[in-house]
């Protein structure tokens, strides 16, 4: 199990300020703190970054543009942030690297920097808590959670119960990561072990530190009833659709446990974790990069292609239709053959929508 701080939801958060008063940030950078905050970036790249020649590439490249005065006039920490990211990305072709300012002092971290200190894991459960851990559901003739994120996992296990006990008796399920950014593996797979009856491999992630290959099963037992292995899922994507949660969809895709609906997604498979760099500077460093056990590769770079490809905005009307129309050649009675068939009139009107 990895640190829950350690997800993929993430991005190359360096969060600019440096060292100096909050108050201070709203001023011009000056070239003092553009060096401070590249350097820093440089060390923290060949330190963790998971392919050490893509890193030794990317510092080259960061080290030559401060030589050549290349960042000289950007004294806008927002434009700063921007110019670093498009920069480390054209390097490294990782979405999973980006740059962000924060104007105010960043939440000190634990001594190892990568285990968030009391403060830092407070703020990330009452942030959680405000989203109640990214799930959502609605009433429906099919089960339907609007997942937001993979939180933490100690955290957002029991929302996540909840959701999954909710809809556990549902005919078919739908699960939305059309505006999931990622997160925590451990999550990925604690969702996951609510889709299979048998203990199942999901995937692995390898680690540069350690040289180390982790790998993430179902669980053998989770709290409530499980959904099961038999009835249908379909899961949502869109472009945004990112980082832990195409772990999720490419997961139960090449395993054949759900469909696929939507948009490829974004395309980062490279988990990583923060490190600190000063009280006001923070980098996400991807230092690992997931591995299939039925692809022996991932979705870095090409995203997760969807099995019936749609407008992400025409996603659940289309997996609902397509939910609904395998239950209608199912034998039931004939109060529910009519109320099938309503219902699949009704969304296969061209002009009809599904809020």
């Amino acid at each position: 199990m990895i640190p829950t701080r350690a997800v993929c939801a993430g991005a190359l958060a360096l969060l600019l300020a440096a060292g100096m008063p909050a108050a201070t940030l709203a001023e011009p950078m000056d070239a003092a703190t553009r060096t401070t905050v590249v350097e820093a970036a440089i060390r923290e790249l060949n330190a963790r970054y998971v392919f050490p020649d893509v890193a030794t590439k990317a510092s080259a490249m960061l080290g030559e543009s401060l030589r050549t005065h290349a960042y000289d006039g950007i004294d806008d920490p927002e434009r700063f942030a921007g110019r670093l990211t498009a920069d480390l990305r054209a390097a490294t072709r990782d979405l999973h690297i980006r740059v962000r300012y924060s104007a105010q002092p960043l939440p000190p971290r634990g001594v190892d920097d990568a285990t968030p200190s009391p403060e830092q894991a407070a703020a990330d459960i009452r942030d959680g808590e405000a989203r109640n851990f990214g799930v959502e559901r609605r009433p429906n003739n099919i089960g339907y959670i609007d997942l937001r994120a993979f939180d933490d996992l100690g955290p957002a296990a029991p929302a996540i119960a909840a959701a999954m006990t909710l809809v556990a008796h549902a005919d078919a399920l739908i699960v939305d990561l059309r505006n999931n950014g990622g997160g925590d593996p451990a999550t990925v797979a604690f969702m996951s072990s609510y889709l299979f009856e048998r203990r199942t491999h999901l995937n692995s992630l390898y680690w540069r530190e350690g040289d180390r290959t982790e790998q993430f099963w179902t669980e053998d037992w989770v709290p409530g009833p499980r959904f099961g292995q038999s009835k249908p899922v379909y899961v949502l994507t869109s472009s945004q659709t990112f980082s832990g949660a195409e772990e999720f969809s490419y997961n139960l895709k090449n395993l054949k446990r759900a469909t696929i609906v939507g948009e490829t997604t974004g395309g980062g498979a490279n988990p990583g974790d923060r490190q600190q760099l000063s009280p006001h500077f923070d980098i996400f460093v991807p230092s690992g990069r997931a591995i299939s056990p039925v692809t022996h590769t991932n979705w870095e770079g090409t995203g997760v292609t969807p099995d019936v490809a749609v407008p992400a905005a025409d996603a659940l009307r289309t997996a609902e239709l397509l939910a609904l129309k395998a239950l209608a050649a199912k034998p039931r009675g004939e109060a529910g053959k009519g109320a099938l068939a309503a219902r699949i009139a009704e969304l296969d009107k061209p002009a009809s929508r599904v809020d």
